[in-house]
């Protein structure tokens, strides 16, 4: 089975049919087929397919098509863009700090992440049970779905806070109806799952397997949660056996690493994989397909300046783009400016509905909006070594020698200026202190992880100091609202470090309670 690509289209429509017996209204997607419990879980090929299904929601709108989009709007990355009125109006809430538990993103993104646990569950409950299959492939399954009812897990714990914690599938309505589990609790599951896909998942795969997640994936997403934890001593472990062991590498390019040719490539951990050309042809108009609908979404708005015409979403804002250092390459990979040249030879204006500042994401455009309708082919990265490089520098701090922080961070800044990636240079940051350090490192993980819906988390998990989310975004606001040309923004509060639960989920399960503020 080719997890990269052949047969992801099928995953859409057999995982509709696999939670048909869980009974709860988020699991509650309409079977496709007569595929069941009695049926199925009997071969190794019914073993993969189960997982593939559990991959198969982090392509779709509960997670990097549509709900992971908001984690740079709320940040100081981007706003909403589109149109007037109610044009996206689920990201302007975001955008503006004032989120109803009604809020579709909020909606989208609990949702996804308990259908693909609840997937997930089921691998793990119904796997060991079948003898028609390998052990070497048992063992592989019951390692990717640990990874990812990990990342699922770790995606939900940061945007809700506490959530209901599920280590086997439900039974019914009654089993469904827990209450919110502590978060601390929630992450020594993730820590677990985590640690056991590394002892089951294989170090790398080739051929038709190539896309899984691989024994680096889990050690990757591991250090990323224990970083995000505060427990730095294990997030430098983690990050350092990667850098040492995966046998991964930086692009010498950094664009490198968003091109069709070069999915999955020498600096990826692990990425969502999405097809073209199947959308359209086979659900029309969705986020739910194999498609990623971005390349529409984020294209630039208007029928003059690009082929096909894009929707004009998540526009970069000013001091984003103007903050770049001079020389700095991610600049062109991550943005489109007033000038830039389409492939039909129509130019970027320098003013445009919904982007009054003449920007838009580079990173995911692939150009010719119109024959790739919602439905762009090309991977998003989940964990790339560039950043378990600024993970190892964050965890770390200011400390010299090949494994310590600076030329952990050094290596990413020379990439990013088109240096020898291992030779000293002017760029490198020399300093000793340890809260200048972190300030560059974070500055750092900005731009380079721009437009790959990880900032609101970073902000998140700093606040309480300067680079934190309510000291950021409230000078953010008062910045924007002072530049006019119609970009404003809210000013968050504590509430805003979650989001909250979704009315649909409180009015189905008594035992939750929603986040304070909403």
């Amino acid at each position: 089975m080719n997890i990269s690509k052949s047969i992801l289209r099928g995953a859409f429509l057999l995982s509709l049919g696999l939670l048909g017996s869980c009974g709860e209204k988020f699991l509650a997607e309409a079977p496709a087929d007569q595929i069941t419990d009695a049926n199925f879980y009997q071969t190794e090929s019914d073993a993969v397919q189960a997982v593939t299904a559990a991959y198969s929601e982090l392509a779709k709108g509960g997670q990097y098509n549509a709900a992971l989009w908001a984690m740079d709007i709320m940040a100081d990355i981007s706003v909403t863009g589109g149109d007037d009125g109610g044009d996206g109006l689920e990201y302007k809430q975001l955008e503006a700090f004032s989120i109803p538990p009604t809020n579709k993103v909020a909606n989208l993104m609990w949702g996804g992440c308990f259908v693909g646990i609840q997937r997930a569950n089921l691998v793990l409950q119904k796997v060991p049970g079948i003898t028609n299959i390998s052990s070497s492939v048992k063992r592989r399954c019951l390692g990717e779905a640990q990874f990812l009812r990990a990342k699922y897990y770790f995606d939900l714990v940061r945007t809700y806070g506490d959530v209901p914690l599920f280590t086997t599938p439900p039974t019914g309505p009654a089993a469904v109806n827990i209450p919110r589990t502590p978060a601390t609790q929630v992450y020594v599951q993730i820590e677990k799952d985590l640690t056991d896909a590394i002892a089951n998942l294989d170090p790398v795969y080739s051929g038709n397997d190539l896309g899984r997640a691989t024994k680096w994936s889990a050690t990757g997403l591991l250090a990323k949660v224990y970083l995000t934890e505060g427990k730095k001593t294990e997030a430098a472990q983690r990050a350092g056996e990667v850098i040492a062991n995966s046998g991964k590498s930086l692009w010498a390019n950094y664009g490198d690493n968003f091109k069709i040719e070069n999915e999955n490539g020498k600096e990826s951990l692990f990425e969502v994989q999405f097809i073209s050309g199947k959308n359209f042809e086979n659900f029309g108009y969705t986020q739910n397909g194999p498609g990623f609908a971005g390349n529409e979404f984020f294209g630039p708005r208007g029928a003059n300046q690009t082929p096909g015409s894009g929707y004009g979403f998540n526009i970069p804002e000013p001091d984003f783009v103007s903050g770049y250092e001079a020389g700095d390459t991610r600049r062109a990979a991550t943005v489109i400016e007033p000038g830039y040249v389409f492939s039909d030879n129509k130019t970027q204006s320098p003013s445009a509905t919904g982007s009054p500042f003449g920007y838009n994401c580079r990173k995911w455009f692939i150009g010719k909006v119109n024959t790739n309708i919602w439905d762009s082919g090309l991977n998003i990265p989940v964990l790339r070594l560039a950043e378990i490089y600024l993970i190892r520098a964050e965890a770390v701090g200011p400390t010299g020698g090949p494994n310590g922080g600076l030329e952990s961070l050094n290596m990413v800044r020379r990439r990013a200026f088109g240096l020898p990636l291992g030779t000293p240079s002017a760029k490198d940051v020399t300093t000793p202190d340890p809260n200048a350090f972190q300030q560059a490192v974070i500055r750092e993980r900005k731009y380079e992880l721009a437009f790959e819906f990880d900032r609101w988390f970073d902000l998140k998990r700093l606040n309480g100091t300067p680079m934190g989310l309510i000291p950021v975004m409230t000078n953010q606001a008062a910045y924007l609202a002072g530049l006019g040309k119609g970009i404003n923004r809210g000013v968050p509060s504590a509430r805003n470090l979650v989001l909250p639960i979704p009315q649909s989920e409180l009015d189905a399960n008594p035992g939750l309670v929603q986040n304070p503020g909403y």
